[in-house]
């Protein structure tokens, strides 16, 4: 088989997921992590991709990579910033935090500043309703926002790749998280 933009490697990494699950469709999850990976998002020529590994319908596949908030489907920056917009983030200030960093970027929802620095989403609950407001960047959390902490965090990004602000999640160490 061969494959349109995924490497020989992804294609690896992918068949190696096979003996985790029950079937091969139980791996699209796993699988479409893998290509936005390899490619930096899910276009739609990874996405046909990871259909053909899988034996699913591309439709099957783009069904999958839509309803999960995790997944790109066009290029976004360096740093993908996922606001939660659900009702305890909104009620203690989600939508000041949203026009906070929209004029602090100088963008809209959806859109990544032209350095490509910083994304832009807005997101469903991410279980993190006692710390609200907060936002997710490259899965991690910082939460109980304000608009000064938010620029603190996006100095920090820009100028270190990181911030110390990070509050979790936590995951096993054995995951790749810190515990």
């Amino acid at each position: 088989m061969r494959l349109k933009v995924l490497s020989d490697k992804a294609k690896a990494a992918i068949e190696a997921e096979f003996p985790k699950y029950p079937d091969k469709r139980s791996v699209l999850l796993s699988a479409l992590h893998i290509a936005q990976k390899e490619v930096g998002y899910l276009s739609e020529a990874a996405m046909v991709d990871v259909s053909e590994l899988l034996e699913l319908t591309p439709v099957q596949v783009y069904d999958v990579a839509t309803f999960y908030s995790l997944y790109n489907l066009k290029p976004v920056g360096k740093h993908v910033i996922q606001v939660c917009k659900t009702l305890s983030c909104a009620l203690v200030g989600a939508g000041q935090i949203i026009e906070h960093l929209q004029n602090r970027l100088g963008i809209r929802v959806g859109e990544t500043t032209p350095d490509g620095l910083f994304s832009l989403k807005l997101v469903e609950c991410l279980a993190s309703c006692g710390t609200a407001p907060m936002v997710q960047i490259n899965n991690r959390y910082y939460e109980n926002l304000t608009p000064e902490k938010v620029d603190r965090l996006l100095d920090d990004l820009k100028r270190e790749g990181k911030s110390a602000m990070a509050s979790g999640p936590f995951q096993l160490p054995v995951l790749g998280g810190k515990s």
